[in-house]
């Protein structure tokens, strides 16, 4: 890479100094020392002007080589870790450098073979760069702080091209997405505004269940979901999104879940942070997952909601809050696991385990071995700890975590990288694992009736090759724990007791995406060489 300049850093330039950064570039056209005349093809222009968008500063190293400074987070400059902006005014076959310079933490799936996510307008569907062309390294130049460096080759003059820490889920496709399902006026299906945010966007609550189960005086099991209270943690978004698709199909795991359930679901804790590009931080610089033991009304207003609508079903004789999961996405570790909490009872910490490791049965990508269950201090302030702490011993609270990256299948090593699409089915397994937790699964097995061949596109869409055929073959030993939960699980183990675990998979183009020369789909698959990219002419 070129070299810089080893003299000291102008006062403002140092990375540093966040203040430096206010805001994102917007149409911001770098051009070359000395160079006065308008813009030429080549001379890149940057963007991260729009919703979820991130990028504070361009600094041009050489010709070929940019350094990149993400935006902190509003009122808060610890956080610097989601990026995500746009570069226009390219030359086919451009190559570039670019270094992520100022990222604040320093353990990364950048060193476990992640890549940033890029699109085109020409090819509107997110990829992962090939690994090969990313660098994740402690950097002299930088005051030894941590860079990522990827090389890219732009093959479309016309073309505007995105880089993004992850697949971005704006606030703006939220809604898009819930305005399409209350547009097909289910019964089964409520969405209501349960507040605002500082900037008055809204807090969405969605109810999922059978109208019999909210007629009045009716008693409720209510399983409580929420998502994106660290807004730059996307994959919480597509879990939930696969969660919600599934409960208001036709599946028939879906049918009885709704029957039996009620599913309260807040998937946008944090709307503000979403629209702004935060990673962790709300509008006012704070992290609302640790607020939950005092939310304010007025710094912290979607929090404040949640937490009263919880309290107030709590208190409820007619309601028993049964679950509370928060999902989240993890930028260390690998697979879908989860956090839960320790009880000095033993029973009712053993009775914990059962979920997690119900849906390890069900997805291939869950581990549980990576979960675990703790009471740090630092995690005092979270939604688990405190409702776990506030909630009687019949209700479970998990974060449910999800690797940015991928996951590893058991029994091999090979990282196999998260689609959208993989997201969403452990959204979908989430769901199918209440069944096999509440032992439902004779009742899907009543329901024999074929599916009508309308239905089967819709199966397929939710990715399922048939209805689940749902066999009591696996004994209860496999869990290894005592299965005497009141109200949930009403058998202790014995030889007659059985779960139902073997449920229909699906089968997804999970591997690694490649850049082959395979059709206009593809990115360039392109080698570094003399710290520059050798193009792929596969386009052309």
């Amino acid at each position: 890479m070129a070299e810089r300049s080893q003299t000291a850093p102008e006062p403002g330039n140092d990375i540093g100094n966040e203040e430096a950064i206010g805001g994102n570039v917007s149409k911001y056209t770098v051009l070359p020392n000395g160079y006065s005349g308008q813009p030429k093809k080549g001379h890149l222009t940057f963007d991260a002007c729009f919703e979820s968008g991130n990028l504070g500063r361009v600094e041009q190293v050489s010709e070929f080589e940019y350094d990149l400074f993400i935006r902190p987070d509003t009122c808060n400059p610890r956080f610097r870790v989601w990026f995500n902006f746009t570069v226009e005014n390219v030359k086919e076959s451009q190559r570039v450098i670019f270094n992520i310079v100022n990222f604040s933490k320093t353990k990364s799936l950048y060193r476990d073979g992640m890549a940033p996510m890029v699109k085109s307008t020409s090819r509107p569907k997110w990829q992962r760069l090939p690994p090969k062309n990313v660098y994740y390294y402690r950097c002299p130049d930088h005051r030894k702080n941590y860079v990522m460096s990827f090389a890219f080759c732009f093959d479309r003059e016309d073309d505007i091209y995105q880089f993004a820490y992850c697949y971005p889920y704006t606030y703006t496709r939220f809604q898009h997405y819930l305005d399409s399902l209350q547009k097909r006026n289910m019964d089964y299906f409520l969405r209501e505004q349960l507040g605002q945010s500082v900037q008055q966007r809204q807090l969405d609550l969605l109810t999922i269940t059978s109208p019999e189960n909210l007629r009045e005086g009716a008693e409720k099991k209510v399983v409580f979901i929420t998502g994106r209270v660290h807004p730059g943690e996307t994959p919480s978004s597509f879990v939930c999104q696969g969660i919600i698709d599934f409960l208001v199909s036709q599946h028939p795991i879906a049918r009885v879940l709704r029957e039996h359930l009620v599913f309260k679901i807040a998937p946008m804790l944090n709307p503000d942070g979403v629209y702004l590009g935060n990673y962790r931080c709300s509008l006012m610089g704070f992290d609302l997952n640790r607020h939950w033991l005092d939310p304010s009304p007025w710094a912290h207003p979607t929090l404040h909601g949640v937490k009263q609508l919880i309290i107030k079903m709590y208190n409820d004789p007619k309601i028993s809050l049964e679950f509370y999961i928060d999902i989240h996405a993890h930028s260390t570790m690998m697979n879908g696991f989860m956090y839960g909490n320790i009880f000095e009872d033993e029973e009712r910490f053993q009775r914990q385990s059962i979920f997690p490791k119900l849906l390890c049965q069900n997805a291939e990508d869950f581990s549980y071995t990576s979960t675990s269950f703790n009471r740090d201090a630092v995690k005092a302030g979270t939604g688990r700890r405190f409702l776990g702490g506030l909630l009687d011993h019949t209700s479970y609270c998990y974060t449910l975590e999800v690797s940015f990256y991928s996951y590893i299948i058991g029994g091999t090593t090979a990282a196999v990288p998260y689609t959208e699409e993989a997201y969403m089915k452990l959204g979908r397994n989430v769901a199918k694992t209440f069944l096999d937790y509440y032992r439902l699964n004779p009742l899907v097995e009543r329901m024999t009736v074929p599916m009508p061949r309308l239905r089967f596109k819709e199966e397929r869409r939710l990715g399922w090759e048939q209805p689940s055929c749902l066999r009591a073959e696996q004994q209860l030993e496999v869990l290894g724990v005592p299965m005497c939960t009141g109200r949930v699980l009403n058998e202790h183990l014995g030889s007659g007791g059985q779960w139902h675990l073997d449920c229909a998979s699906t089968t997804l183009p999970l591997g690694l995406i490649s850049c082959s020369p395979s059709g206009p789909s593809s990115w360039n698959d392109m080698a570094m060489s003399n710290s520059l990219l050798m193009p792929d002419h596969s386009f052309h």
